[in-house]
């Protein structure tokens, strides 16, 4: 189903072979956050794809796990940023943003947010992972979302 949407989306989307369920368990293990099930849904068909010019639409598993833990323990970004905790970074526009998921809390919805690089600012821009896609796609250029 994913696959699917993401073709009809995207003409020059490259895919991956699927994630195990095993490597998809680590991301929980190694970030201590639920792994959204859109996300999981979208990694067990392909472990991340490739926009336009090597824009990662969706991170594959080692990159999610990656990011989000240099992220969240680097000092030097600590120092420069609000804290990270509850973003699950899963892709990015190949400027310098990312884009996240964040889980719904009491006070504040979820959806997927885009984090702004420069001004660390952090804008939700989808209620949901399908929603992201379909804005990223209809939208011309990199920084749609602003």
């Amino acid at each position: 189903m994913w696959r699917e949407l993401i073709e009809r989306l995207y003409d020059d989307a490259e895919f991956a072979a699927p994630a195990t369920d095993a490597a998809i368990d680590d991301i929980e293990r190694r970030l201590g956050q639920r792994v959204p099930d859109e996300l999981r849904e979208v990694l067990r068909e392909t472990d991340g794809v490739l926009g336009d010019y090597g824009s990662g639409l969706v991170w594959p598993v080692h990159e999610i796990i990656d990011q989000n833990t240099e992220f969240r323990q680097n000092t030097d970004i600590a120092d420069l940023y609000k804290p990270f905790d509850q973003f699950m970074f899963v892709g990015d526009n190949g400027g310098g943003d990312q884009f996240a998921y964040v889980l719904p809390t009491g006070e504040r919805p979820g959806g997927v947010f885009v984090w702004d690089h420069e001004t660390d600012e952090r804008i939700r821009v989808a209620d949901s992972l399908k929603a992201y896609l379909e804005s990223r796609a209809a939208a011309d250029g990199d920084d749609w979302y602003k």
